[in-house]
């Protein structure tokens, strides 16, 4: 599947492309995970937007995030793909577009994420290692990764 990408601070997003990130998140993490949570953490604005566009279509997203907000180390959070793209290689293809631009964007040698339990040996298979116990966030069984350039 070939998606279009883009990567876009928060103030360069239009605001179809924040509604459609809104809705994809709330889609993905509120209705298909059944997990009410606050997604308007104050955490967009500083962070970078990692877009995957089939036509009008978002299929995929992230949100990388610099040193300091989430963790000490650069993140990559809100990892998301549609339903209707999954199984196609998006979510990898996601994943590896967003460290790159992760080390490339904060000129940094480690990622931090907060990875759902069941998705450890996906990230694994991209270099993540668990730094920390498993934990509950939302309800749902979370762990600590960090990945070292």
């Amino acid at each position: 599947m070939q998606l279009n990408w883009q990567l876009k601070k928060f103030e360069e997003l239009t605001t179809a492309e924040l509604y459609a990130i809104l809705q994809l998140r709330n889609e993905v993490f509120v209705l298909e995970q059944n997990c009410p949570y606050q997604d308007a953490d104050n955490k967009d604005q500083k962070s970078l937007h990692f877009m995957g566009w089939s036509g009008t279509d978002l299929a995929a997203y992230t949100r990388i995030i610099p040193q300091g907000i989430s963790y000490a180390e650069a993140s990559i959070g809100r990892v998301v793909t549609s339903p209707r793209y999954r199984g196609g290689g998006a979510g990898r293809q996601l994943m590896e577009l967003s460290i790159a631009h992760t080390f490339q964007q904060f000129n940094c040698n480690n990622i931090k994420i907060g990875a759902q339990l069941y998705l450890k040996k996906f990230y694994e298979s991209l270099g993540f290692v668990q730094c920390s116990e498993e934990y509950l966030e939302d309800n749902i069984p979370h762990i600590e990764m960090l990945l070292t350039k």
